[in-house]
């Protein structure tokens, strides 16, 4: 007898099956010789149907039959439990099944598990659950979709069966292919032409529908189980697919789930797939993150740096495996210098007084050190510092965070001066052209935290290398009272030394420009000779304008030279009366 592949159930004829409670019955003439019990759910039924057609349930009758002719069995382990076997009795009985993608994997599952092959009938259920899913489901976007969509029921049964990863091979496929050549739902459904023009009450607008895009499956696999999900990734990626690509979709679908993510990047769109989805509570948070990070790519750009940063927040708060944190924490230390101020200021979830987890940062700085080599450099023979290979445009980025990131979190009045040291420190001095950067945020932090004592003020003022204070830092450095006498004295000198290098510089530039004027009139005759008294006229005014505003910066220079011995002798009197 052939099996009818039915679309609908409107058309068919009244089911033999039929239930009374939590028992369903047979409406035959026949008294049943068996009863299987699934899930508390109670089957009459007849064991030659059975026998015929499921290979499973001929063992368990062949086992039973010496003990009695009435045979009560259980039944566990079956995919859907009772709505998983009653599929298989309806066969079993009407030799009919209805074949759609909500079910296919459900009754592929159900005649997998009760081996309905060809061994035991013709034409059995699970070839024909095969064939359909061959036939239909592989070649369209839509219904392999909703297959897997509607296989979370069982989805622990239907991970690794061969056909569920046929489907995940297609739909990866597809993804990876030119979206319009891709027979997928879009959100125009029946409002879109044949010739892909959108229709406004039947009448073509010629306005065509943007199908280029490549994030247009987002969506549609956002609906998906995490552990189907997961296995997607998993295909999609051994395809080769872009990085970008990759991370974009696990993006949109940790902000589906988990709610607070999705203002870290506005996206809006219904669903072009079903109206199925999984709830956002039921997915486990923490899982969810962990197995999210596990498939991140090495990707960088402001809006993935700011969705791990997200995501870095909401770890901290689920209190995640270590190992996650220190996955997103590497990260984002790869690219800190697309990171804004901003998104560095991540609550403190710990027992710490700290307004901000400082640590964290600490722990981001280190990543950028190490994945830019600047941690362990080799030293060069002529200097105390190391030889950097420095890509300035990124390091002056990341240097500039840091700094403006310690001024912010200055203010703290629960952040110890240890702390302070440490985060001075933990970017090291000589990657910095200036140190205008670490004054302010100590500038700041004395300023807050007036209880300091002397000694502790004087330690943390030993991270500032006052040599690379520009000239405005120095003249407010000098007359600052919240820095101490030593680091004020330390100030002054290396401003006097400086004046003094730049008042010799000076010096030695006038008289080699008083020697090129000398030179200048040595040969003017020739010049005038050969090139008329005109041009040599002019060259003298230049030497000219340039010997008088020489002069001016020297008698500038001098003035700003007496205006700090006035400050020296103020704080040696100090001193003293101390």
């Amino acid at each position: 007898m052939t099996t009818k592949i039915v679309a609908d159930e409107s058309g068919g004829r009244a089911s033999r099956l039929y239930r009374q409670g939590n028992e369903w019955f047979c409406s035959t003439s026949l008294k049943s010789d068996i009863a299987i019990e699934v899930e508390g759910t109670l089957f009459h039924l007849h064991k030659f149907p059975l026998i015929s057609k499921c290979g499973k349930i001929a063992r368990i009758i062949k086992g039973l039959q010496d003990a009695r002719d009435d045979v009560h069995t259980l039944l566990n382990g079956c995919p859907a439990g009772s709505d998983g076997f009653l599929i298989a009795a309806r066969f079993c009985y009407e030799n009919k099944v209805m074949f759609k993608p909500e079910n296919i994997l459900l009754v592929y599952l159900v005649a997998d598990f009760l081996e309905m092959t060809e061994e035991y009938s013709e034409d059995n259920l699970l070839m024909q659950a095969e064939s359909f899913i061959h036939k239909v489901i592989l070649r369209s976007w839509n219904d392999c979709i909703s297959a897997l969509q509607n296989s979370q029921n069982c989805i622990l049964e239907a991970e690794n069966l061969a056909i569920v990863q046929k489907c995940l091979n297609a739909v990866s496929q597809m993804a990876c292919l030119d979206p319009s050549l891709v027979r997928k739902p879009t959100m125009y459904g029946s409002l879109q032409s044949p010739g892909g023009s959108i229709l406004w009450n039947g009448i073509n607008t010629g306005a065509r529908i943007n199908s280029s895009l490549s994030d247009w499956w987002f969506e549609d696999i956002s609906f998906l189980s995490l552990p189907m999900f997961k296995k997607y990734i998993e295909t999609i990626n051994m395809r080769g697919i872009r990085s970008l690509n990759l991370s974009g979709a696990l993006m949109f679908y940790a902000m589906k789930h988990m709610p607070g993510l999705d203002r870290w990047q506005n996206r809006q769109g219904a669903s072009r797939v079903g109206s199925l989805s999984i709830d956002s509570a039921a997915v486990d948070q923490k899982i969810l993150i962990e197995s999210i990070v596990e498939l991140l790519p090495e990707n960088k750009g402001k809006s993935y740096c700011r969705f791990l940063l997200g995501l870095l927040r909401h770890a901290m708060i689920l209190g995640v495996d270590w190992s996650c944190r220190e996955s997103l924490e590497r990260k984002i230390g790869m690219q800190l210098e697309l990171v804004t101020l901003d998104w560095l200021f991540i609550p403190n979830f710990s027992d710490s007084d700290h307004l901000y987890d400082t640590d964290c940062i600490e722990r981001i700085i280190q990543n950028f050190l190490s994945f830019h080599s600047l941690k362990i450099t080799p030293f060069s023979a002529s200097s105390s510092y190391p030889v950097i290979p420095r890509s300035s445009t990124i390091l002056d980025k990341a240097t500039k965070l840091i700094d403006d990131y310690l001024a912010e979190v200055a203010p703290d009045v629960n952040l110890k001066p240890q702390k302070m040291q440490s985060l001075l420190e933990v970017f090291p001095e000589y990657l910095r052209k200036l140190d205008d950067g670490i004054y302010r945020a100590l500038d700041i932090y004395f300023k807050e935290h007036p209880q300091l004592q002397e000694n502790e003020r004087e330690k943390l003022c030993r991270v500032i290398n006052f040599r690379k204070l520009s000239t405005d830092a120095c003249i407010h450095a000098s007359q600052n009272e919240s820095l101490p006498l030593r680091a004020v004295l330390q100030v002054l000198f290396f401003e006097q030394q400086q004046l003094r290098s730049t008042l010799s510089k000076l010096n030695l530039i006038t008289d080699n420009e008083n020697n090129m004027t000398a030179n200048a009139n040595e040969i003017a005759g020739e010049f005038i000779q050969r090139e008329g008294w005109v041009s040599v006229a002019r060259e003298n005014q230049y030497l000219r304008v340039d010997m008088e505003r020489m002069q001016s910066k020297v008698r500038e220079l001098e003035n700003h030279f007496m205006i700090i011995k006035k400050y020296m002798g103020r704080f040696s009197r100090r001193s003293i009366s101390r």
